[in-house]
């Protein structure tokens, strides 16, 4: 293909990642028409991994948005951070760093609603404009139940987050075996269950043992949980100060009382350290916090400016959730005895404080820690986490939302999807939690065998391809030649739906429309690409070109306009 600029792109990808991969060849594919050659590397290590994405050591590589409650103020806010691929994509693209972190901050202080919203189609029409990125698909986290044993699940409003405790058992035991989507897919292990810690926890277990002042409910809203309300006064300086009503008659799992007390000691943990507030780089809550204080059982928050996603990030999973005073160790202080994972030590540069863990995993949630069963024979990662074959959690019969009729919670590992597979149908798990537990096609035949209850979650997240591509044409090209359509049916489970643009419209200040659309059109990607005469023309649903779908529209007029001119002339 002469006529076609010669390109030859690097995608990166880890190793194991049989979905992403398949994705990969069909975009490889796509891409080969247009005379662009793809060549996948993939990496067994995941700081590697992670070194190529920061050092911008690639073209192509797949990301997805954080859905909600994240998006879009703390994934975009991440990208101004040295620690994934937008680092590296932003400059490339010609985008100025310094100006688009000035452009965040303002909306992130912008306190009037209207203004915000502007401010916030201005930046995504303008990242729209660089096509940095290759849009794939909305994403909706499916979960799967036996119909026999379990009725009345619900997926979360929020990644990894799956509220068994709402579940009813049906019949049989009281105990529930499940599988469960973690950060790496398949799970391996309930992670640290430290509260206050990002990398190596995980999100589904700490939100099952942990609980904050606030959650994300639906359609971004925030909701009572451990504070019953709240009232905010915006200060002559622009800052902003908020004061909580803590739930009364709140027990710790140990027997402790939930109190303001230990909702500052908490804080004093998490946020009182320079040292950890510069381990959250997508979190600008630690940066504007000012003060915190109890007022009887009243807890005072203080902020140094204005910042609105305040509430939001106070219903993150992670990091500021609460934590039994009793559970932290020794004199509990937040310099000498910090609650981080010990792991922290060696991870932070220098540090000031040290990390001491956590005597338990004493929380609020509606289950408590049971036990672990570590794998045989398997040793512990980079960040000291030995996989898992089996997490015990047992329900809080005191928990203050009511408690669980599951008795206990049996997390389990299983190799393969396939495997997942086979114990569910055999009934030996009661329920597969999140999407890519399961073969896409798998979770396609199930929703209509009877004996199963699909749950299908909001789509707050998208997938897409983070384009590392100095040449603006190119990316062009690239968007304009992808069949999304195609992978959504040949890749995935079918309730996914493609997109043209980064943010799903569900989610805060993103119901906008932005144009270009990027869709899949091949002449155009064909026209970009290959400007000297493109031979392969854009294909219509029924498979046939676009030059042959025109020339039969043209035949079909001239026929119907020859059979109108003969029955003119018969009716005369």
């Amino acid at each position: 293909r002469a006529a076609c600029k010669a390109q030859t792109l690097k995608f990166i990808m880890m190793e194991g990642e049989t979905q992403q991969a398949a994705i990969e060849d069909d975009i490889r594919a796509d891409l080969a028409v247009i005379g662009i050659d793809v060549v996948a590397e993939k990496f067994s290590s995941q700081d590697d991994f992670n070194a190529a994405r920061v050092a911008g050591n690639f073209d192509m590589v797949f990301s997805a948005t954080w859905g909600a409650p994240y998006d879009p103020h703390s994934y975009v806010n991440s990208w101004t951070a040295a620690d994934e691929e937008h680092y590296a994509a932003l400059p490339t693209a010609g985008i100025d760093t310094t100006q688009f972190t000035a452009d965040v901050n303002a909306i992130l202080g912008e306190l009037d609603a209207a203004q915000r919203q502007a401010k916030w189609t201005a930046l995504l029409t303008s990242i729209h404009n660089e096509v940095i990125h290759l849009p794939l698909y909305g994403f909706r986290d499916v979960s799967i139940t036996t119909r026999s044993r379990l009725s009345g699940y619900a997926p979360g409003t929020q990644n990894f987050d799956y509220p068994l405790h709402k579940a009813l058992v049906v019949s049989g035991s009281k105990t529930v075996k499940v599988a469960p989507r973690a950060q790496g897919g398949l799970f391996s292990s309930a992670g640290g269950l430290e509260p206050h810690a990002t990398r190596p926890n995980e999100f589904f277990s700490n939100n099952w043992l942990y609980e904050g002042l606030v959650r994300y409910g639906s359609g971004g809203a925030v909701e009572p949980a451990l504070a019953t309300g709240w009232t905010s006064t915006a200060n002559s300086d622009g800052s902003e100060t908020v004061r909580f009503t803590l739930r009364t008659g709140v027990k710790f799992h140990d027997g402790a009382d939930f109190d303001c007390a230990a909702v500052k000691l908490n804080f004093d943990h998490v946020f009182g350290n320079a040292d950890l507030i510069g381990w959250y780089g997508w979190y600008d809550l630690p940066n504007v916090l000012k003060e915190w204080s109890c007022n009887g059982e009243t807890f005072v928050l203080s902020t140094s400016q204005a910042y609105y996603p305040l509430m939001q990030e106070l219903a993150y999973i992670r990091p500021i959730v609460m934590l039994s005073p009793t559970a932290f160790v020794g004199s509990a202080d937040p310099v000498a005895e910090n609650s981080c994972p010990t792991i922290y030590n060696t991870k932070l540069t220098n540090p000031s404080i040290t990390c001491v863990g956590v005597s338990s995993f004493s929380g609020t949630g509606p289950f408590k820690f049971k036990s672990r069963t570590p794998t045989a024979g398997a040793t512990a990662d980079s960040w000291g986490i030995t996989p898992d074959d089996l997490v015990v959690f047992e329900k809080n019969a005191d928990y203050w939302g009511g408690a669980p009729d599951i008795e206990e919670l049996h997390v389990v590992k299983y190799d393969s999807a396939a495997d997942v597979y086979d114990a569910l149908i055999a009934g030996n798990i009661d329920a597969v939690l999140g999407s890519g537990v399961l073969e896409p096609a798998r979770v396609k035949e199930l929703q209509y065998d009877d004996s199963f209850e699909l749950h299908v979650g909001e789509e707050t997240s998208n997938h897409a391809i983070v384009l590392n591509i100095a040449d603006k044409e190119v990316r062009k090209a690239v968007v304009h030649a992808v069949n999304k359509n195609h992978i959504i049916e040949t890749q995935l489970s079918g309730f996914e739906s493609p997109t043209s643009q980064l943010f799903s419209k569900s989610v805060p200040y993103c119901d906008i429309e932005l144009t270009p659309k990027f869709d899949y059109d091949l002449e155009k990607a064909e026209l970009l690409n290959c400007p000297a005469g493109a031979s392969s023309k854009k294909k219509s649903d029924s498979g046939l070109s676009g030059g042959m779908v025109a020339l039969i529209v043209i035949l079909a007029v001239a026929v119907a306009g020859l059979v109108a001119g003969v029955a003119f002339i018969v009716m005369k």
